[in-house]
């Protein structure tokens, strides 16, 4: 089940939501859109609504109502007790597509640090205990502290360690980054919407076998793979968590690791679904996490992915609505390419090849300008 408030383009947006859902593992039974001027505070729908919805529910047999918006805390318990069943708004259901899709270490940490932040402003929900406990040794009726001030000690105790973990895995990443530089080798980072093909366009360029599949958030941890592009030229290439509309503030922060391979790279490939027509947003979305994350200057080169699936080219008049990054129109970069079929990888590498070999050639420059250690300092 799904529902969603705002302005008539629910067509495009339920269907991501039903692609969150599928993502997540569950079968959509339904969904419901609403329009309305103000949000109510304690149902997010109206009464009335929430009847409607009451009956889906009932009808579908649905185990889980799934909202494309946020909902505070008592919203969501309020409608929970409405409907009889669980409610998840966007943010949970994004969490629970990342906790099932992470593989590595570093990514299951991660996602493990977002649930406990989302957890942490959500402990009014559920707790009917919050009557004092009984305080003192052996004594009856001491102060004590409410159960929900024990749970949030508790998880800002679990925050905490996560987060010392995770700053030691990210000095190790920040090591291998630095070790890279000094080689002055190409840094290349892949970025996108979600589904946008960014595995498969990293499998085509390092002939890795990374996951890819054609399901929103397919693969979540970061893949690293040293790329030969001519004679004794090479670049280190990147491909990192795919973006979407609304990313959880919770997801951008704990992935802050991860997204650190975009701010250090040294050109973006930003690669668009070109058969979505939703694309300029999405790429919106993209420059939006990009300049949260202090990336937005970093080069970007377009990669207009899945022609393979398009009738006729789309004219370069309907495209460049967005600026990629804050470039002005004429001076982006772009490729058409399918990353599935190949058709346009081999004229995307022969232009990383000249941008690593002029990388390589500065950096030779710079070395040898360089003075010579002084060994008696």
């Amino acid at each position: 089940m799904g529902a969603e408030t705002g302005e008539p383009y629910a067509d495009r947006e339920l269907h991501e939501l039903r692609e969150l859902a599928s993502s997540a593992g569950f079968i959509v039974g339904g969904s419901l859109w609403s329009t309305r001027r103000r949000i109510d505070p304690a149902l997010y729908l109206g009464s009335g609504k929430v009847d409607e919805l009451k009956q889906q529910v009932a009808a579908a047999g649905a185990a889980r109502v799934l909202f494309d918006n946020a909902l505070s805390p008592a919203q969501q318990r309020n409608l929970e007790n409405a409907l009889g069943v669980p409610v998840w708004d966007r943010t949970a259901l994004i969490l629970e597509i990342f906790a099932r899709r992470a593989r590595s270490a570093e990514g299951k940490l991660q996602v493990e640090l977002a649930r406990l932040r989302h957890a942490a402003t959500r402990l009014v929900r559920g707790w009917t205990h919050l009557e004092r406990q009984q305080g003192g040794i052996g004594l009856r009726g001491g102060p004590g502290e409410k159960q929900i001030e024990l749970d949030r000690r508790m998880l800002e105790d679990k925050i905490k360690q996560l987060q010392i973990r995770l700053r030691k895995l990210e000095r190790q990443r920040g090591t291998q980054r630095r070790a890279r530089a000094r080689g002055g080798q190409l840094r290349v980072s892949i970025v996108g919407y979600t589904n946008a093909g960014k595995s498969t366009l990293f499998n085509g360029l390092t002939r890795a076998q990374a996951y890819a599949a054609d399901q929103l958030f397919a693969t979540l941890d970061t893949t690293t793979r040293r790329v030969y592009l001519a004679p004794a030229c090479f670049a280190v290439i990147s491909d990192t968590v795919g973006f979407i509309r609304e990313l959880p503030h919770s997801l951008v922060e704990a992935f802050k690791a991860t997204l650190d391979e975009a701010l250090e790279a040294d050109v973006l490939l930003h690669v668009v679904d070109l058969s979505n027509p939703q694309r300029d947003a999405q790429i919106e979305q993209v420059n939006t996490v990009l300049a949260d994350i202090g990336a937005k200057d970093v080069p970007q080169i377009l990669v207009y992915n899945k022609i393979d699936r398009l009738d006729a080219p789309v004219p370069y008049s309907q495209r460049y609505a967005a600026h990629a990054g804050g470039q002005g129109r004429d001076s982006i970069v772009s490729f058409d390419v399918s990353a599935l079929t190949g058709a346009g990888i081999d004229a995307l590498r022969a232009h990383l090849a000249e941008l690593a070999l002029r990388q390589l050639a500065e950096f030779e420059r710079g070395t040898m300008h360089e003075p010579p250690p002084n060994h008696n300092a």
